[in-house]
Protein backbone atom coordinates (compact mmCIF):
# COMPACT_ATOMS: atom_id res chain seq x y z
CA UNK A 1 0.00 0.00 0.00
CA UNK A 2 1.17 3.86 -0.74
CA UNK A 3 2.70 5.13 2.21
CA UNK A 4 1.06 8.52 1.80
CA UNK A 5 -2.52 6.85 2.05
CA UNK A 6 -4.13 6.51 5.29
CA UNK A 7 -4.37 2.57 6.08
CA UNK A 8 -7.16 1.65 8.74
CA UNK A 9 -7.68 -2.09 9.63
CA UNK A 10 -11.53 -2.98 9.35
CA UNK A 11 -12.07 -2.31 12.44
CA UNK A 12 -11.45 0.85 12.48
CA UNK A 13 -13.20 1.55 9.40
CA UNK A 14 -16.25 -0.06 11.13
CA UNK A 15 -15.60 2.24 13.55
CA UNK A 16 -14.89 5.74 11.79
CA UNK A 17 -18.12 4.61 9.47
CA UNK A 18 -21.60 4.28 10.06
CA UNK A 19 -23.20 0.93 8.53
CA UNK A 20 -24.33 2.45 5.42
CA UNK A 21 -21.00 4.20 5.29
CA UNK A 22 -18.80 1.16 5.59
CA UNK A 23 -20.87 -1.07 3.30
CA UNK A 24 -21.03 1.25 0.51
CA UNK A 25 -17.51 2.52 0.80
CA UNK A 26 -15.55 -0.42 2.14
CA UNK A 27 -17.86 -3.31 0.49
CA UNK A 28 -18.89 -1.58 -3.05
CA UNK A 29 -22.72 -1.10 -2.09
CA UNK A 30 -25.11 0.82 -3.64
CA UNK A 31 -27.43 2.61 -2.07
CA UNK A 32 -31.45 2.57 -3.08
CA UNK A 33 -32.23 4.85 -5.83
CA UNK A 34 -33.54 8.59 -4.95
CA UNK A 35 -32.91 8.12 -1.57
CA UNK A 36 -29.36 9.44 -0.56
CA UNK A 37 -29.00 12.61 1.82
CA UNK A 38 -26.97 14.77 -1.33
CA UNK A 39 -29.88 13.74 -3.89
CA UNK A 40 -31.65 16.82 -3.86
CA UNK A 41 -28.47 18.93 -2.26
CA UNK A 42 -28.00 22.46 -4.20
CA UNK A 43 -26.13 23.97 -1.72
CA UNK A 44 -22.57 26.31 -2.66
CA UNK A 45 -20.01 23.76 -1.19
CA UNK A 46 -17.34 20.91 -2.13
CA UNK A 47 -18.38 17.29 -1.74
CA UNK A 48 -15.22 14.82 0.42
CA UNK A 49 -14.75 11.90 0.15
CA UNK A 50 -17.18 10.36 4.04
CA UNK A 51 -13.94 8.06 4.40
CA UNK A 52 -11.38 10.37 4.51
CA UNK A 53 -12.09 13.72 3.94
CA UNK A 54 -10.45 14.33 0.13
CA UNK A 55 -11.99 16.71 -1.58
CA UNK A 56 -13.84 15.04 -4.49
CA UNK A 57 -16.64 17.33 -6.31
CA UNK A 58 -17.35 21.10 -6.67
CA UNK A 59 -20.97 21.36 -6.31
CA UNK A 60 -20.71 23.36 -9.77
CA UNK A 61 -20.43 20.26 -11.58
CA UNK A 62 -23.48 18.79 -9.45
CA UNK A 63 -26.30 18.46 -11.36
CA UNK A 64 -29.83 16.17 -11.84
CA UNK A 65 -29.44 13.06 -13.91
CA UNK A 66 -32.79 11.97 -12.73
CA UNK A 67 -30.64 8.49 -12.08
CA UNK A 68 -31.66 8.93 -8.36
CA UNK A 69 -27.88 9.57 -6.87
CA UNK A 70 -25.76 12.64 -6.75
CA UNK A 71 -24.68 13.49 -10.18
CA UNK A 72 -21.11 15.25 -11.33
CA UNK A 73 -20.00 16.00 -14.77
CA UNK A 74 -16.62 15.69 -13.47
CA UNK A 75 -14.19 15.74 -9.88
CA UNK A 76 -12.59 18.42 -8.35
CA UNK A 77 -9.31 16.82 -9.76
CA UNK A 78 -8.61 14.22 -11.97
CA UNK A 79 -6.34 12.64 -9.55
CA UNK A 80 -8.82 12.84 -6.96
CA UNK A 81 -10.48 9.82 -7.97
CA UNK A 82 -8.98 6.58 -9.37
CA UNK A 83 -11.11 4.80 -12.31
CA UNK A 84 -11.35 0.55 -12.49
CA UNK A 85 -12.84 -1.69 -14.43
CA UNK A 86 -16.03 -3.50 -13.10
CA UNK A 87 -18.10 -6.46 -14.63
CA UNK A 88 -20.02 -7.27 -11.97
CA UNK A 89 -23.63 -8.43 -11.89
CA UNK A 90 -23.08 -8.83 -15.26
CA UNK A 91 -22.48 -5.85 -17.00
CA UNK A 92 -19.19 -4.03 -17.79
CA UNK A 93 -18.98 -0.21 -15.74
CA UNK A 94 -16.41 2.08 -14.89
CA UNK A 95 -16.03 1.97 -10.79
CA UNK A 96 -14.83 5.22 -9.47
CA UNK A 97 -12.90 5.05 -6.05
CA UNK A 98 -11.34 7.77 -3.65
CA UNK A 99 -7.49 8.16 -4.96
CA UNK A 100 -6.94 8.52 -1.24
CA UNK A 101 -8.24 5.71 1.10
CA UNK A 102 -9.55 3.76 -2.04
CA UNK A 103 -13.00 3.97 -0.62
CA UNK A 104 -15.73 2.83 -3.68
CA UNK A 105 -17.73 5.95 -4.52
CA UNK A 106 -19.89 5.17 -7.36
CA UNK A 107 -19.85 4.43 -11.27
CA UNK A 108 -19.18 6.85 -14.23
CA UNK A 109 -20.92 6.66 -17.36
CA UNK A 110 -20.12 8.53 -20.74
CA UNK A 111 -23.88 9.95 -20.93
CA UNK A 112 -23.52 13.20 -19.17
CA UNK A 113 -24.10 16.68 -19.81
CA UNK A 114 -20.96 18.99 -21.56
CA UNK A 115 -18.77 20.35 -21.30
CA UNK A 116 -17.17 16.53 -20.26
CA UNK A 117 -20.37 14.29 -21.11
CA UNK A 118 -19.51 12.39 -18.36
CA UNK A 119 -21.92 10.98 -15.53
CA UNK A 120 -20.30 10.28 -12.22
CA UNK A 121 -22.85 8.90 -10.60
CA UNK A 122 -22.27 8.75 -7.18
CA UNK A 123 -23.44 6.96 -3.70
CA UNK A 124 -24.75 9.93 -0.94
CA UNK A 125 -23.33 7.40 1.52
CA UNK A 126 -19.68 8.12 0.30
CA UNK A 127 -19.57 11.95 0.54
CA UNK A 128 -19.61 13.85 3.10
CA UNK A 129 -20.38 18.12 2.34
CA UNK A 130 -18.11 20.86 3.16
CA UNK A 131 -20.26 24.49 2.37
CA UNK A 132 -18.90 27.33 0.98
CA UNK A 133 -17.01 29.89 3.92
CA UNK A 134 -19.45 32.44 2.43
CA UNK A 135 -22.68 30.34 1.83
CA UNK A 136 -22.56 30.45 5.72
CA UNK A 137 -24.50 32.48 7.86
CA UNK A 138 -23.27 34.68 10.75
CA UNK A 139 -25.01 32.20 13.10
CA UNK A 140 -24.21 29.17 11.67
Amino acid sequence: MNQNKPYKTDEQWRASLSPEQYAVCRCSATEPPFSGKWYRHKEAGTYVCAACQTPLFASETKYDSGSGWPSFFQPIKRTSVNLLPDDSHGMRRTEVRCAVCESHLGHVFPDGPKPTGMRYCINSAALDFEPDAHSLSPSE
